[in-house]
């Protein structure tokens, strides 16, 4: 059963949903371009593990050192002390990460020609993981590799660009032999998600990658709508003028 929105379903956003969306989604992405692709390039699947924290706290050197008592008989507690009980609170602690994201080769030489992300709350997220795929990003945009970035989270602020239209969603198309100029595609809820085309060499054409298309089929095999409950908002919240618009879009609770 597809899914009752004509573009990004917001439902999918959810945190318990949006990882195993992102890599259907991807996969998805990576089958389709595949046999387009060759012979001369292929797809691969890569996988960035890295730490991050939303608390920021970075596990180090502790301010007070507990070291054992080389004389344990010494060890002796006053007699007027009263123990107080505790407070159980929790520490946020480093959380590793897999972002996957895909990488065109070129076949015989393995040149990188293009790098497709397909962003996660972790990336746009401010703090250690936004700071660690801004610092990856850079070292793409330096380089003679092509950059897709697919951005279908509407929370936290958008990754750094200039010129940019305001807009929930957003794809970058960053050419190589372009930069800094890049082309980008912006666009609602109201909106289906508009096609972009995927850079490769220069005398090579650019396939176009119909994304809703795409993330329709994502949805209907993967029974969506089984999975979402479409009476309650969704997660984060939507402005008031996008909750009227959904209002009128989504079916009739029963």
């Amino acid at each position: 059963m597809p899914s009752p929105l004509p573009g990004m379903d917001p439902y999918l956003k959810h945190p318990d949903l949006w990882p195993e969306v992102h890599s259907r989604l991807l996969v998805a992405i990576a089958d389709h371009l595949g046999p387009q692709l060759r012979p001369k390039y292929r797809v691969a699947i890569e996988t960035r593990v890295y730490e991050d924290t939303v608390a920021e706290l970075l596990v180090g050197r502790p301010d007070v050192a507990v070291l054992p008592n080389p004389n344990p008989t010494a060890l002796t507690t006053p007699p007027t002390a009263t123990l107080v009980t505790p407070v159980t609170v929790e520490v946020p602690l480093p959380e590793p990460i897999k972002a996957r994201y895909l990488e065109i080769r070129a076949v015989g030489s393995g040149e990188v020609v293009t790098t497709v992300e397909l962003i996660s709350p972790s990336n746009k997220r401010p703090g250690r993981g936004r700071r660690q795929y801004e610092a990856k990003r850079l070292k793409i945009l330096a380089s003679q590799t092509h950059l897709v970035e697919i951005d279908l989270i509407r929370a936290f602020p958008p990754l750094p660009m200039r010129g940019a239209t305001p807009s929930l969603y957003r794809i970058l198309v960053s050419r190589a032999h372009q930069r800094p100029q890049a082309d980008l595609y912006p666009f609602n809820l109201n909106t289906p998600i508009p096609p972009f085309p995927l850079p490769l060499h220069a005398e090579d054409g650019e396939p176009l990658v119909d994304l809703q298309t795409l993330l329709n089929q994502v949805y209907d095999r993967a029974s969506y709508d089984l999975a979402i409950d479409y009476s309650l908002p969704p997660i984060p919240e939507l402005s008031a003028g996008d909750r009227a618009w959904l209002a009128q879009h989504l079916p009739p609770s029963p």
